[in-house]
């Protein structure tokens, strides 16, 4: 399948613009800035009943976090996000729309996390406040939704931060995983195939990793690569792939292994998208109509009976 038609005016502003794995990274986060909050049309944000800034623990200190809640009466599930960019780029900002489109979406109140970035944190730092910031909401339930479920979910970068915290924290009952970047050393043909065009590519996945994680002692540790970890007893989890995006393959192969573990999972790879499909709705119905989908399953694993 092509990539949808859709999406190529936008693919063509993209590579039109300076390739991110040539920017610096405060050069880089202006730009994303750009595409993801200035670039957004007006009214095509999801509408929730309050949204609020607010402090999380992080694991050298505070965070500032942001909570989102829905128009929805009585205890409702929380969701912990942690927004994607690499580990370097993205903000609070930058993943408000995710944010909005879970809570009103799925009737969750939503945290989002303002984690350290790299180069001025680098590896361990993002996977140690996601920890912490888990730890710290799954503590006081009450304040947020009210209900006992603790939820993460989280795209690219993020989605790898919420699997490592799901891993680390217990009583987490649910994940959504989208594109989530679950294995630094892996060799997969979405790699190759996806190199270059589609947004996310090849030399801006190597510049990411290298500000993150040059110092790291082990790139097969499980706090930067999830798929290494113990995954026997995760908790259920939505994960979603694109067609044309370098992750794809490794996201399918930790639903794999979830699943191989016994973990229930609800693994799509949607065809003719690309890699940050989640904010995309507005320029693509295929998009839009992913994300809805995505949003829908995971509220089915939150609305779950314990």
């Amino acid at each position: 399948m092509s990539v949808d038609a859709e999406l190529a005016p936008l693919l063509q502003l993209i590579e039109s613009g300076t390739p991110l794995h040539t920017l610096t990274p405060a050069e880089a986060r202006d730009s994303f800035r750009k595409l993801t909050v200035d670039f957004r049309p007006p009214g095509t944000l999801a509408e929730v009943a309050s949204v609020e800034d607010a402090t999380v623990a992080g694991a050298a200190g505070p965070l500032a976090a942001r909570v989102y809640r829905p128009r929805a009466d009585g205890p409702v599930p929380t969701v912990v996000l942690l927004h994607g960019g690499g580990f370097v780029i993205g903000d609070l900002d930058t993943h408000a729309a995710m944010a909005r489109a879970i809570s009103a979406g799925a009737g969750a109140v939503v945290v989002a996390v303002d984690y350290r970035l790299a180069p001025e944190a680098k590896f361990p730092a993002a996977a140690d406040d996601a920890i912490a910031a888990v730890r710290d909401v799954g503590s006081r339930l009450a304040e947020y939704g009210g209900s006992d479920v603790l939820a993460v979910a989280g795209d690219s970068a993020g989605g790898n931060l919420s699997a490592v915290a799901a891993q680390h924290v217990p009583g987490v009952a649910a994940q959504l995983l989208v594109y989530p970047a679950t294995d630094v050393l892996g060799s997969y043909p979405s790699r190759d195939e996806n190199a270059t065009g589609y947004f996310l590519d090849q030399p801006t996945l190597i510049w990411f990793i290298g500000h993150y994680a040059d110092t790291a002692p082990d790139l097969a540790d499980p706090k930067i690569s999830p798929l290494h970890g113990e995954l026997a007893g995760q908790p259920p989890a939505v994960v979603v792939t694109a067609e044309f995006d370098p992750l794809r393959d490794e996201g399918v192969a930790y639903a794999d292994a979830l699943a191989a573990a016994g973990v229930e999972v609800h693994q799509v790879t949607y065809p003719g998208l690309i890699h940050g499909f989640f904010d995309m709705g507005p320029w693509s119905a295929a998009c839009q109509r992913a994300i809805d989908e995505t949003i829908a399953r995971f509220a089915e694993l939150l609305r779950r009976p314990a």
